[in-house]
């Protein structure tokens, strides 16, 4: 876990990339019907705008939240570290998930023109968007970057 605000830059940074280029290829090929060269293509194409969102997002919002829940009802400052990881990993995730979707819903929409079906695309989406972030990022995407992030920077080499 990052230690410091640069540390938790870096960190943000790194696994708002992550997520968001695994969730935008898995929207596509769901659409697509599977996975293709075309699939990596449209995910590449529509991972900017969802990235600066997700980023925004994360940084601003989800994140003082995800603490402040977490620290508040889940878990203790003193509690084990694998606790305290997990409950800021789940009260990140949930809320992410239910923003984004809803900007998936919306960019959706905006492509095909029909407006009128915003509602259900989120109704879609959105479990079928948790049931793919949370296992992912508390399986993969946490696990891979924590250990990555450490070799690349040791604790103490970034300072606050």
């Amino acid at each position: 876990m990052p230690q410091n605000k640069r540390e938790d830059l870096i960190y943000s940074v790194l696994m708002v990339f992550i997520m968001v280029i695994w969730m935008c290829t898995y929207n596509i090929a769901i659409v697509y019907g599977g996975l293709s060269l075309e699939v990596l293509q449209e995910a590449w194409l529509a991972f900017p705008l969802a990235y600066l969102v997700a980023f925004l997002l994360e940084k601003f919002i989800v994140s003082k939240f995800a603490h402040w829940f977490a620290f508040r009802f889940l878990v203790k400052p003193t509690s084990k570290q694998w606790k305290i990881i997990l409950a800021i990993t789940c009260c990140t995730i949930l809320p992410m998930v239910i923003f984004m979707s809803a900007f998936g819903a919306i960019e959706s929409c905006a492509a095909s023109g029909q407006w009128d079906t915003i509602g259900w695309q989120y109704l879609v989406i959105l479990p079928r968007n948790l049931a793919m972030a949370l296992p992912f990022q508390l399986l993969v995407a946490g696990p891979l970057l924590r250990f990555v992030f450490r070799r690349l920077f040791p604790e103490g080499k970034i300072l606050a």
